[in-house]
């Protein structure tokens, strides 16, 4: 990681794995879906913290090296010539600690209207009706509001994640976030490419948006939810109409803060379409 390390988070269904697609393009960067990176640095700060009776023993500087250390440990097979695009949503709730660990890191969130965000999941879920989606935590058997009241709710899947954007966006840290919208990426895929370069001092690369692939075929399979991660053409938005019922849809058309401009208080960079 000699060249240094980014962070992709923000909501579910909001471009991260077609991001990641497109980034990895440039052999000079490396990205993918989630990483396990997210798991292992909380299960080390837990090792290094007071739940561990023992931690007493290690010294402040031991702590920033050991948890420094699970990024650069993870990634040492990669190379050192590749800059990283590390993605996970919890890295939202995450950004005094990425501040203290990694200075000229910077972390592109992913946004979308939470309405289509549940569309999409729902669409996903009635595709592969043989399976019971993991991804609501519980037995998915029934209706779609049992559905997305749990990916709602402050531990669900989009719920945890709002909240994190929302903690980033009005934080301290929020001069380190590019929100990048879903709708800005697939209908601009140049200009939206070109602003992250930007963002995070790279020189352009020449990304080909009308071929890309991506696919976590075995992972989203073991989460019963194929083609939850699966890239595959062109970048273009797709028309089409909901599948949720009016009053479920409905509910979260003013949960897309990030548009009024009188609630950016901290002056966030936020890449909407024709913005």
């Amino acid at each position: 990681m000699r060249h240094g390390i980014h962070f992709i988070s923000g909501l579910p269904r909001s471009g991260s794995t077609l991001l990641s697609a497109i980034l990895r393009q440039n052999p000079r960067f490396h990205a993918m879906m989630t990483s396990p990176v997210g798991a292992i640095y909380q299960a080390m700060l837990g090792a290094v913290s007071r739940r561990n009776e023992a931690a007493v023993f290690i010294s402040e500087d031991q702590k920033r090296e050991l948890i420094t250390g699970v990024f650069r440990n993870y990634y040492h097979q990669i190379g050192e010539e590749k800059v990283v695009f590390d993605t996970n949503r919890m890295w939202c709730s995450k950004m005094p600690s990425i501040a203290a660990h990694f200075p000229d890191a910077k972390v592109i969130c992913c946004v979308r209207h939470v309405s289509w965000i549940m569309d999409s999941i729902e669409r996903l879920t009635r595709r592969n009706d043989l399976d019971l989606s993991g991804i609501f935590g519980f037995d998915a058997g029934g209706t779609v509001y049992t559905r997305v009241n749990r990916l709602a709710s402050s531990d669900g899947m989009v719920g945890y994640a709002l909240d994190a954007l929302r903690e980033a966006y009005f934080g301290e840290f929020a001069d380190r976030l590019l929100l990048v919208g879903y709708e800005a990426l697939v209908r601009d895929p140049a200009t939206t490419l070109s602003t992250i370069y930007d963002f995070v001092g790279e020189e352009l690369y020449p990304h080909d948006f009308d071929n890309v692939e991506y696919d976590a075929e075995d992972f989203d399979t073991l989460l019963g939810t194929p083609g939850l991660h699966r890239v595959q053409g062109k970048v273009e938005p797709q028309r089409r109409t909901t599948v949720l019922p009016p009053d479920l849809f409905d509910r979260f058309q003013n949960d897309a803060f990030w548009i009024y401009p009188e609630a950016n208080i901290r002056n966030v960079r936020v890449l909407l379409p024709n913005a």
